[in-house]
């Protein structure tokens, strides 16, 4: 189960932040700090998953990729596949370079309601 997806930029950011479990702004606030502190100080050489790293979610890991200064953090519980959540992210950032033709932090900014769209489309339509 995915519980929560993020997009920061590297000065950490948030882009986009959509939590699907219940959790109140102040913590969603403290796990986009400790999500990004934890994803920037990774070298790129380095897997894309951290386990166990959020308190607030019992057994949950991050699954991330790095596109030029954006990270795509998805958030998920431990049975979810680490390459299905790979290729979902990058579904995702393939669907928005075609809506936005070479999608840039600003299109995030000013098309929020797009992405927005694009993201559920892709979580819950399938």
């Amino acid at each position: 189960m995915i519980k929560a997806i993020i997009i920061v930029n590297n000065h950490g950011k948030p882009r986009l932040t959509k939590f699907y479990t219940e959790v109140d702004e102040e913590q969603q606030q403290s796990i986009v700090r400790r999500i990004f502190q934890q994803v920037a100080q990774r070298p790129d050489s380095f897997c894309n998953y951290l386990e166990g790293s959020i308190p607030e979610f019992e057994s949950c890991k991050l699954i991330y990729r790095h596109y030029a200064t954006l990270y795509f953090v998805f958030c998920v519980d431990t049975q979810e596949s680490d390459l299905g959540i790979l290729d979902l992210i990058q579904v995702f950032v393939e669907a928005l370079d075609k809506c936005f033709e070479n999608v840039c932090e600003l299109d995030l900014i000013f098309h929020s309601d797009k992405v927005m769209y694009v993201l559920d489309e892709i979580i819950m339509a399938g």
